[in-house]
């Protein structure tokens, strides 16, 4: 076989991985990670059982490549769009600002993809489990991470980085859960004036309006 053909075969197989992954991701969302089967995904994207088995092998390696997937979908909408922001407090209101677009413009169907599988495999010891936990640990700290740089800088000075952290993370998820529940946007809107005035009690002076717009 050419290297020509090699390469071909090689692309194609990629290419089909990635259409699976998207189609897995989503539906992730709606049917709970352990939902996500190699028979349901044959049956949704209209590939053969055997061509799912031949890219991902077993149903745990396809749930670890679709947590994958997903969290490189959230660094895309989430984090690095925040990145060309100065670091500190306008950092920290503008990847505020992008998660909640991200779940407010449904990315995946479900809302976030992170929420939705960790009420699915929150309570299932194992990899796939290990592998959520190791993707909000790397967001979650980065979040942190942000926070304390403002109160390093005297952009925020009342409290501590982990408990404003934590609490804006709060926000977030119930605005999430909210929404998919009911359908509406306005639990984003409850979120962002409750996002504005924790970083205002913290001390923010005032809270960028990458975050105030929101509301």
């Amino acid at each position: 076989m050419s290297t020509i053909e090699t390469d071909g075969r090689r692309a194609r197989g990629e290419a089909s991985r990635r259409r699976i992954l998207a189609e897995s991701t989503d539906l992730a969302t709606t049917v709970g990670l352990d939902g996500v089967t190699i028979g349901l995904l044959a049956e949704t994207t209209g590939r053969s059982k055997s061509s799912i088995s031949t890219l991902f092998g077993t149903k745990e390696a396809l749930q670890l490549a679709t947590v994958d997937e997903a969290a490189d979908v959230f660094r895309r909408e989430v984090v690095e769009p925040a990145g060309g922001v100065p670091r500190g407090l306008p950092r920290v209101a503008a990847l505020l600002a992008a998660l909640l677009a991200y779940s407010r413009g449904r990315v995946f169907s479900g809302g976030c993809f992170f929420q939705a599988c960790v009420a699915d495999m929150g309570s299932k010891p194992g990899p796939v489990r290990t592998a959520l936990q190791t993707h909000i640990a790397q967001w979650e700290g980065y979040l942190q991470g942000q926070v304390a740089v403002a109160f390093e800088r005297g952009e925020l000075r009342h409290g501590d980085a982990q408990t404003v952290a934590f609490t804006l993370l709060a926000l977030y998820e119930l605005s999430n859960a909210r929404s998919v529940l009911t359908g509406s946007d306005a639990p984003y809107r409850v979120a962002a004036a409750g996002m504005t005035a924790v970083l205002d009690a913290a001390g923010a002076d005032p809270v960028p309006p990458t975050l105030s717009a929101y509301e």
